[in-house]
């Protein structure tokens, strides 16, 4: 295949940094107070988090299976070929292209520069030229692509400066995700021991719900689940080792040692940062807070704490954009390979040796939905869609298991079939939650859209242009043979 071609660069600990990277974005710093809100308890708080990366863990370790049998570039894309064929396979491409993944990369850009603006006065224009230019988008709303204009431009061309950067090497694309990712995971052990070692808060905290908390059967049920979307939205990233799979080192054993390394590392800091957040912040009072680790830092730091944590913030993300940048461009090159996508967007650079094209078109689009400002709408719906496709890949697991049982597993999922039964049915027992609440939330006026819902009609406008390129390409997609 062509994707075999693209050299061989990624090692164990470059893996493992690329999972924390991946994981670790903007979310742990601002999702806890949502989820406190959603769940009124510290020991349920603490509770969705270990049970959200136990979930992930076992999805991971399904994909690790997958991925040790199928060392290719292109991860879940590759995955879905080979369980359902090439339509479910393209959606998922698209739906990772079109949104998912730029949206996210957009959405880091656009916090990231937001953050650096404590120390970079960014320019803005004047409301009146912010309101001149107005973009209707159906079910979305009011699109003003020149407000926020210095935050976006940064934005802009940080996302342009790593894609160039992966364009030109993958090499020093790892490179930057290992310093980055290492500097993040520094700056955030040191922002918990601070809070611990500081003497300002109370462990009684820790066991101390909200005042009129008493969620229960439903109530609790639901409660938990909308909590559990923002967990899942922080633990989301784990998926991207895989999509580089045909450039790791012995993936026979790197990609499950490094995935089980990064998911445990990611669950073990997300819940040391949310007691130190707890400590200091009772669940009441964190609830209430827009930026709960800026709060936090304050009772410990005071006025520095601001220029901690927007400095942290600006790490993070850094790290988390250029992650997602380096392994999904490979989901393109994987389309591009199996002629589901421009057949140019999987071309190997002949100097640089990486899938150039597929890069750019990955951070030119992220750029223009920085410019839309659409990202973060996009976003929150498709957090849905991508555990959709999370689900279908581990059922595709089961199907691989009895399609193909004679093919290679270097590694085994251990507790096989309950780790991904237990996995299914979380991700079935979350959409069919989210669902339900979403179409709840639109019937009694709450929300002015069904995000889930049109998450999935976005998905599906992918389809016509699946049947062009099927057509356009059928004799070489029969050359190519059948998976």
């Amino acid at each position: 295949m062509a994707s075999s071609r693209l050299p061989k660069t990624i090692g164990v600990w470059s893996a493992t940094f690329l999972v924390i990277g991946s994981i670790i974005g903007s979310n742990i710093f601002m999702k806890p107070a949502t989820m406190a809100s959603q769940l009124g308890s510290p020991y349920l708080l603490i509770l969705v988090w270990i049970v959200a990366g136990i979930v992930s863990m076992f999805g991971a370790m399904a994909f690790a299976e997958l991925g040790t049998m199928f060392p290719e570039t292109g991860g879940q894309y590759v995955y879905l070929r080979y369980a359902f064929g090439d339509l479910v396979a393209y959606l998922y491409g698209w739906a990772s292209v079109a949104v998912i993944n730029t949206a996210s990369i957009a959405a880091m850009g656009f916090v990231l520069a937001s953050y650096a603006s404590y120390f970079i006065p960014l320019p803005n224009f004047s409301l009146a030229t912010e309101q001149s230019v107005v973009w209707h988008l159906p079910l979305i709303g009011n699109i003003l692509p020149l407000q926020h204009f210095g935050v976006k431009a940064l934005a802009i061309t940080v996302i342009m400066g790593l894609s160039l950067v992966n364009y030109v090497s993958a090499r020093s694309g790892n490179r930057i995700q290992l310093i980055a990712t290492a500097m993040k995971v520094i700056v955030i052990l040191l922002l918990i021991m601070g809070i611990f070692f500081s003497g300002k808060g109370h462990a009684v905290n820790f066991i101390t719900n909200a005042p009129g908390f008493q969620l229960s059967n439903w109530t609790l049920l639901a409660g938990f689940m909308a909590a559990t979307t923002g967990a899942f939205a922080a633990y989301d990233g784990w998926n991207n080792l895989n999509m580089v799979a045909g450039e790791i080192k012995d993936p026979a054993t790197t990609i499950n040692k490094s995935l089980i390394l990064g998911v445990s590392a990611c669950i073990f800091i997300y819940v040391l940062i949310s007691l130190a957040y707890l400590y200091v912040l009772p669940v009441d009072i964190m609830a209430q807070s827009p930026l709960v680790a800026s709060d936090a830092a304050a009772v410990v730091m005071g006025n520095m704490a601001g220029a901690v944590i927007a400095l942290l913030i600006v790490i993070s993300c850094f790290g988390s954009a250029n992650a997602n940048l380096l392994a999904n461009a490979r989901v393109i090159f994987a389309m591009a390979g199996s002629h589901l996508f421009f057949s140019w967007s999987g071309k190997i650079h002949p100097k640089f040796d990486t899938p150039g094209n597929a890069v750019l078109i990955l951070g030119i689009w992220s750029s223009v939905l920085v410019i839309s400002g659409s990202f973060d709408i996009l976003a929150d719906m498709f957090i849905f869609i991508g555990w959709v496709f999370y689900g279908l890949t581990v059922l595709g697991f089961f199907i691989l298991r009895r399609k193909m049982p004679d093919q290679e597993r270097p590694y085994k999922v251990w507790g096989y079939p309950w780790i991904p039964l237990i996995f299914l049915a979380f991700t079935g027992l979350y959409i069919g939650t989210t669902l339900y609440t979403d179409i709840t939330n639109y019937l009694s006026g709450k929300s002015a859209i069904i995000n889930s819902v049109f998450g999935l009609v976005l998905t599906a406008i992918g389809i016509p242009l699946y049947f062009y390129f099927k057509r356009k390409n059928k004799g070489k997609m029969e050359a190519f043979g059948k998976w």
